[in-house]
């Protein structure tokens, strides 16, 4: 064969395997709203940036007596491309060809490029759109499911690991996302579930819509299964590209720095109500010390009551950790303790220092929490941060009270730097309740008791509900004003280092579940 032959022989091969399942399967996927394979590698990657592998990877498949088909890239393509300059692994299954179903080829593409993501150092990011194990291969997609889920688990806090939902992702193939760092879904378009609503309705007489039981909302809102909700395929893959931004592309590496900014809505000593129960969006606060006031939030729409995100400090990234005052008053409970928890496991991996803004009046209390495993879940908090050894900066902003105080970063926990504003309540429990208990009997025998709680109330703030007490401890560092406190920790992010003071020769930890 002539050298003008085999190229173009070569030509034809890659163009029939580029168009995955055909043409007709590729203007299905176009009907039902969703980018074809090849589209969405386009839109997230760099412009020519995607170095492909395993292209000619080309199954053949017998469905139960009916003729062999040739599964073009076995249903997923592989590659290495970049995002803004920076080489990232990618995956992305083509429900084009065989419903994007997983046999062994498939997946043996799949670990491949995990096995690269792990030996170059650099992110992986996956992109799923499938029915689920391919039935006709029974215990070979089993076993390339299992492979994958070791590998996750191998390059878990190795390298950012990132899922992107964009199609269905069903039955055992749920399990390869949630073992990875940040999940994306689009509304309308994504679905994740154990069991679809079909099987529900035939062993538990259910009626249940897909979106309902596994889309985008009922994951960002409901489960926490999902971190960052999109309307638009397109705007899901500016999230990723954003929060990459933030990230180093592996464990050994620092984040990339950027030029600092100033913030664009500087704080002020009015942004902290006079009204101690007044409620105020803890947002505004971390927009007016963050570079730019540029703050990615992750789990935005789940556990509201903590906020938990990225941001920069004279161009340097940190992990971001905050009460909600606006939401059931900032209180921790099983959910905002989860959410935090392994937000500030994955800075900690990372090399991401962390950041948080505390004003929380204390655990949720209820029979719900208490038979929830409030105990348990609260625990996981404490182990974070205690476990963490990446500088950890504390603002007490106002109410820091009782277990809580602990929970948030206080110094007991490892903090490198604790501040607090004049506003600070630090204490076992806010004043009503402990002039209640302290000074019950006065209470009860005076003749006004109405007058005596007031009294009672303005003797304990006075003594215990402010933050000099604390400061005259060594437990909190420096009291300053709000809008002197960017500066404070960007002075502290500068010279700060990570610290291994106090880990002790282990296998590992027994982190709470």
């Amino acid at each position: 064969m002539s050298i003008v032959s085999m190229i173009n022989d070569f030509l034809g091969r890659v163009s029939r395997l580029i168009l995955g399942g055909g043409r007709e399967a590729l203007d299905s996927q176009k009907k039902k709203g969703k980018l074809t394979v090849r589209e969405r590698l386009d839109a997230l990657l760099d412009r020519n940036s995607l170095l492909e592998t395993d292209l000619f990877v080309e199954h053949s498949a017998r469905d139960f007596g009916m003729a062999t088909k040739h599964l073009a890239g076995d249903g997923v393509v592989t590659g290495i491309g970049r995002i803004d300059d920076r080489p990232v692994a990618v995956f992305a299954q083509d429900f084009s060809v065989a419903g994007g179903s997983l046999g062994r080829a498939h997946a043996s593409k799949i670990t491949k490029i995990m096995d690269t993501a792990r030996d170059m150092q650099m992110p992986l990011i996956g992109i799923n759109d499938s029915g689920g194990a391919r039935i006709q291969e029974g215990v070979d997609s089993l076993c390339g499911y299992g492979e994958i889920f070791f590998r996750n688990t191998q390059l878990s806090g190795v390298v950012p690991q990132l899922s992107i939902i964009l199609g269905p992702c069903a039955g055992g193939a749920v399990y390869s996302p949630a073992l990875t760092d940040f999940v994306f879904v689009v509304d309308r378009i994504s679905n994740m579930f154990i069991t679809g609503p079909q099987v529900i309705r035939t062993v538990l007489g259910e009626e249940i819509s897909p979106e309902d039981l596994g889309g985008a909302r009922t994951h960002t809102s409901i489960t926490g299964n999902a971190h960052f909700f999109a309307s638009t395929e397109y705007e899901t893959f500016d999230q990723v590209r954003r929060l990459l931004s933030f990230l180093p592309s592996n464990c050994s590496e620092r984040p990339p720095v950027f030029p600092a900014q100033q913030p664009r809505q500087p704080l002020t000593p009015e942004i902290i109500p006079d009204d101690r129960r007044k409620a105020y969006d803890v947002k505004d606060i971390i927009r007016g010390l963050v570079d730019a006031s540029d703050f990615l939030e992750v789990h935005e729409l789940y556990a509201r009551n903590i906020v938990v995100g990225f941001g920069r400090l004279e161009g340097r990234s940190v992990g971001i950790i905050a009460n909600q005052p606006k939401v059931l008053a900032g209180v921790l409970d099983v959910d905002a303790s989860d959410k935090a928890a392994r937000f500030i496991r994955f800075c900690d991996a990372f090399n991401i220092p962390l950041l948080t803004l505390v004003d929380t009046p204390g655990y949720l209390p209820g029979v719900d929490q208490e038979h929830s495993g409030v105990i348990r879940h609260g625990a996981k908090l404490l182990y974070a941060y205690s476990e963490a050894t990446v500088p950890k900066m504390t603002v007490i902003m106002r109410k820091a009270y009782g277990g809580a105080y602990i929970a948030m970063c206080s110094r007991h926990l490892g903090a490198n730097f604790v501040l607090a504003w004049p506003s600070a309540e630090i204490a076992v429990m806010g004043p009503e309740g402990a002039a209640n208990i302290i000074f019950r009997k006065e209470i009860d025998d005076s003749q006004n008791p109405d007058v005596t709680r007031s009294e009672k109330i303005r003797e304990y703030e006075e003594k215990f509900a402010n933050p000099y007490v604390a400061a005259g401890k060594g437990y909190v560092d420096a009291i300053l004003l709000p809008q002197d406190t960017r500066a404070a920790l960007c002075t502290v992010i500068s010279v700060a280092k990570n610290s291994e003071h106090g880990r002790v020769s282990r296998r590992h930890g027994n982190f709470p579940v």
